[in-house]
């Protein structure tokens, strides 16, 4: 008999949206970051839906770690929660960039500091119900303090915390972004290697 995941699907057995067929795609609005799309698909019972998300060329997200292995993060406010948010570095790739170009250009305008190392360590869909995005995190070492330039709607402090510490603050919910909880958690598998 043949293995069966959780789900009931042999290994390699399409998924139930694996079976959506898409009959249309149309565009409602374009931005330099995201296209907010609206699809119309058809269900393997024959019955119509629409499905309305963001498509978005990706995002990075940097671990900035100093010489005494502390990490480097940025507060800033979050308008749509209406509060302030301690987070790693981070930022949407504009069309025509990188990963990597983009990680190393955030590292510079959030927090400051060039890195002679910038190596991935994962990438991970912070939102898949909504958006295409993946986001790309990076670990930055051998850091080098330069002018920050952040963009004109970006108010941020620079903010230097042992591990222990944004352990403590995650599990207080100081530190509630999920991006950056995922991106730390990538981090530590990284350590562990």
């Amino acid at each position: 008999m043949a293995a069966r995941e959780s789900s009931g699907r042999a290994p390699g057995e399409p998924g139930p949206t694996e079976k959506w067929s898409r009959l249309s795609k149309e565009t409602l609005h374009s931005s330099p970051y995201y296209d907010y799309c609206h699809d119309e698909y058809r269900l393997p019972d024959g019955s119509v839906g629409n499905y309305y998300y963001l498509e978005v060329a990706g995002s990075t997200m940097v671990v900035p770690v100093l010489a005494g292995g502390e990490l480097v993060l940025v507060r800033q406010h979050r308008y749509l929660h209406g509060r302030s948010s301690l987070e790693l570095p981070a930022g949407g790739i504009k069309r025509g960039r990188t990963p990597l170009e983009t990680a190393r250009d955030e590292l510079r305008e959030e927090a400051g500091y060039r890195a002679d190392r910038l190596e991935p360590i994962g990438t991970f869909a912070p939102c898949n119900g909504l958006s295409d995005e993946l986001c790309h995190v990076f670990v930055a070492t051998e850091l080098e303090p330069v002018p920050a330039a952040p963009e004109p709607t970006e108010e941020l402090e620079r903010v230097t915390l042992a591990r222990a510490e944004l352990d403590r603050q995650i599990g207080s919910g100081e530190v509630w972004d999920g991006m950056t909880i995922v991106a730390l958690k990538l981090y530590e598998r990284w350590l562990d290697r």
